[in-house]
């Protein structure tokens, strides 16, 4: 029979005992361990409370913009930051502030997707790629370093070109060129995975090649692509900035960021607020993601521990 969990004072000394007495223990002091561990570094400590100032503009916008993101008022175009208009207006007349609050929405809901979209691809096809090795292992890296070998920006570019303007298509095309490093980061770890005994072991018992890689191995890569995926969400707002600064990507009114920026480049001498709030908010944002990927990655990784 399993041991309950303590109440009290004896939570503390019941997660990190050394021999854990059942499994739930065993995975609850690895939670409490890896969270001590994660707030203890202070810039990934400082990259995720950006990426939660992220979340909860995002959730709290309608509550908290003092104007709707598409109102307009010519009589107040292009006023700068003041007591009515934290932020300044665009030249519409728009509210900055009450744009970016809600174009945190259209920024959280690409990094979303595409990360929905693009990480599992890269990490079964990868870790796939090293099981099987052979003629699987040569067709999928080949056309991984097909995919590597062009800029994302451009690929992504290509892409959306072919398929519309739009956040959909933008999201898809993003997708599309974003998983080929999660691929060859989980192939890597799958070739020093698929001699381990308990591979070995699992396929003895008769299961077979997708069962092993699905439940065995894949678990055992998500620690190294998880700590790539969020290095790479600074690249994927960067991206998505772009497509929008091309007209690529959300269509006006929307408040997209990108979109934001290319509408101000023609006021930047005389208006410099309506490019820069949004720029300043794409480069904090993608800070915080680049700081709580370099935490996890010490965090995650044995030899740093």
């Amino acid at each position: 029979m399993s041991e309950a969990a303590p109440t009290g004072e004896g939570w503390h000394a019941w997660l990190t005992a050394d021999a854990p007495a059942s499994r739930r223990q065993a995975r609850l002091g690895e939670a409490y361990r890896f969270a001590g561990a994660f707030l203890r570094h202070r810039l990934a400590a400082t990259g995720l409370a950006l990426i939660l100032l992220l979340v909860l503009a995002a959730v709290v916008a309608p509550l908290v913009a003092p104007y709707p993101p598409a109102a307009q008022d010519l009589a107040r175009r292009l006023r700068p930051p003041g007591s009515l208009h934290w932020l300044g207006t665009d030249e519409f007349g728009r509210d900055i502030l009450s744009r970016l609050l809600f174009g945190a929405r259209i920024t959280l809901g690409i990094v979303a997707l595409v990360t929905v979209i693009s990480a599992p691809i890269g990490l079964v096809l990868g870790c796939a790629a090293g099981y099987l090795g052979g003629w699987a292992d040569a067709v999928l890296m080949r056309i991984t370093d097909i995919f590597l070998a062009l800029p994302r920006l451009i690929l992504a570019l290509a892409f959306v070109a072919a398929l519309g303007p739009g956040v959909g298509n933008a999201v898809l095309a993003i997708a599309l060129v974003a998983w080929p490093p999660y691929a060859r980061i989980a192939r890597a770890e799958t070739l020093k995975l698929r001699r381990a005994d308990f591979v070995a072991a699992a396929a003895l018992a008769g299961a077979s090649s997708g069962r092993i890689v699905l439940r065995h191995i894949v678990p055992l890569c998500l620690a190294s692509v998880i700590v790539r995926v969020s290095l790479d969400m600074a690249g994927v707002i960067l991206v998505a900035a772009g497509l929008g600064f091309l007209g690529l990507g959300a269509q006006p009114p929307s408040p997209e960021w990108g979109a934001m920026i290319a509408a101000g480049r023609k006021f930047m001498l005389d208006q410099w607020w309506v490019a820069a709030m949004p720029g300043i908010a794409i480069a904090t944002i993608s800070l915080g993601f680049n700081l709580l990927g370099d935490g996890l990655r010490d965090v995650l990784d044995p030899k740093q521990r």
